[in-house]
Parts: C-alpha cells; sequence; structure tokens
C-alpha cells in the first residue's frame, strides 16, 4: 500500500477567456509509508498548487490522487482532513489566536472528527500537553493559557507543527514551515520536525526553498520545473547531492524558461 499515489494530475488556472496556464503537467509520484520527501523548484514550478491539489482545496482538472488506497481526488479539502495534516508557511494560519495554547491542541486532538458539545477537560490533558510542548525549547509549555495570537512567530509555527502532528496523519505536508522565521528558530524548528518524523514514522512531504535543508533532512529529494516533476532523487543519489548540484538544478530551469 503507498501513503502517497498521484497518477497524471493535471491542472489549468484561467485567468480570462484566452489567459491560461498548465501549472501541473500529468505529475505521477508514490510515497511509501514512512519516507520523509523534500520537494524544490523556483517560483512557478508547480510546489503550491501541487500541496493544494493534494489537501483539497485545489480540485485537478485531470488524473487521481490517493492516501493509504483512500480515493480523495473528488473529495472537498474538509474530508481529506481525516488523512491530510498540514502546516503553513504563514505562523498564523495553523491555529485559533483567540484560543489558548492548550485549547488548540485540544481541538487539533479532534482532527477529521465529529465534534459533538461536551466537556473538554484540558485540566485533565494539561501534564500531557505540558510535556508535548516541553520537547520543542523554546518555552512553549510556559504559555498553555495564553492566547496563541500573542505567542512569538516561533512559538505559534511549533504549535502548529504540534497541532498537524498529535493524532498521527496518514500524511503530514510541510509548505516551506520555515521559511517566515529567523534562522536560529528555523533551524531549531527543523530538528524537531526531524525528530518527530523519525520517532511517529510519520510519511512527509516537505516544500523548502532551503537547499542545505533539502540536503540534510529526508529520504528523496523530488526538483520540480513548469508543473513536472524532473528529478527524483533517493537513496545514494541523494546521499551524493551537493548544494552545487542543487544550484545547476536550478540554472537548468532558467535556462529553460
Amino acid at each position: 500500500m503507498n501513503a502517497l499515489e498521484i497518477k497524471q494530475a493535471s491542472k489549468t488556472i484561467r485567468n480570462g477567456i484566452k489567459d491560461q496556464r498548465q501549472i501541473l503537467r500529468s505529475v505521477d509520484l508514490i510515497i511509501k509509508p514512512g519516507e520523509f520527501v523534500t520537494v524544490l523548484g523556483g517560483n512557478g514550478a508547480g510546489k503550491s498548487t501541487l500541496f493544494n491539489s493534494i489537501s483539497g482545496s485545489l480540485q485537478l482538472d485531470g488524473g487521481s490522487i490517493k492516501v493509504m488506497d483512500h480515493e480523495l481526488t473528488k473529495l472537498p479539502e474538509e474530508k481529506r482532513a481525516s488523512y491530510i495534516a498540514r502546516v503553513f508557511q504563514d505562523p498564523k494560519m495553523g491555529t485559533a489566536p483567540r484560543l489558548t495554547v492548550a485549547e488548540n491542541l485540544g481541538l487539533a486532538e479532534k482532527r477529521g472528527q465529529k465534534r459533538p458539545l461536551r466537556p473538554r477537560n484540558l485540566s485533565k490533558k494539561r501534564e500531557h500537553y505540558e510535556a508535548l510542548c516541553a520537547q520543542i525549547g523554546n518555552g512553549l509549555e510556559n504559555h498553555l493559557d495564553s492566547p496563541t495570537g500573542f505567542l512569538s512567530g516561533g512559538q505559534r509555527q511549533a504549535l502548529s507543527l504540534l497541532m498537524a502532528t498529535l493524532t498521527k496523519p496518514d500524511l503530514l505536508l510541510l509548505d516551506e514551515h520555515t521559511a517566515a522565521l529567523d534562522p536560529k528558530t528555523a533551524k531549531q524548528l527543523m530538528a524537531f520536525t526531524d525528530q518527530i518524523i523519525k520517532e511517529e514514522q510519520l510519511t512527509c512531504l516537505m516544500v523548502t526553498h532551503k537547499m542545505e535543508d533539502a540536503l540534510k533532512y529526508g529520504d528523496r529529494v523530488i526538483v520540480m520545473q513548469k508543473g513536472q516533476i524532473v528529478k527524483d532523487l533517493r537513496g545514494q543519489e541523494k546521499a551524493d547531492l551537493s548544494l552545487t548540484d542543487l544550484f545547476l538544478f536550478f540554472e537548468e530551469d532558467i535556462e529553460n524558461e
């Protein structure tokens, strides 16, 4: 069984009667359970469209998407939440700002489930939430009763990651989740991300513009150009990659425009 199976995914964006652009061009991609795959590509390569198509915020024009043999192609975004968790680039997008850290974690435990009216019993879970937050090392455990909107960007993004992985998703999408953070905070969060993925044996697809992260983390590197996957490197091929190699991929992209 494949964790993610995409077949002939195509998407065209239309801005007018004559103005249209094909963003995804017959993309095929298979990810096995437990694989950690990084995605590289320049602006307009199709990375965000690929993620939006997987999560359901965009519907494909053609092709299919399966997660753990569940057919998701026609499902709306809210229905896919039972299988997919996503962390966005903007720290504000993954949390409810007026709810406390503990309340956000409580919501995350119900991801993809029906939420009948019943007591939350957050006090009984406080010790568990403190232990979860303490793993990060940024003091988040001291802010369980603070509204999330008062947190720093790094703390809020770390909370988003905790929320996305609190109930083990079939597929974790990381959409440049460290890009808006300062270098020190980004490095810390990336190390914690790798720790969670390994400990929970998560299947993860991560878009990044940080080539050092693509080299250091994950099992595979995928390079996208003009809506297609042009490189898919794993094993020894990935181990042998250098920053120079990755820069050359981007130079080839510019030369082919």
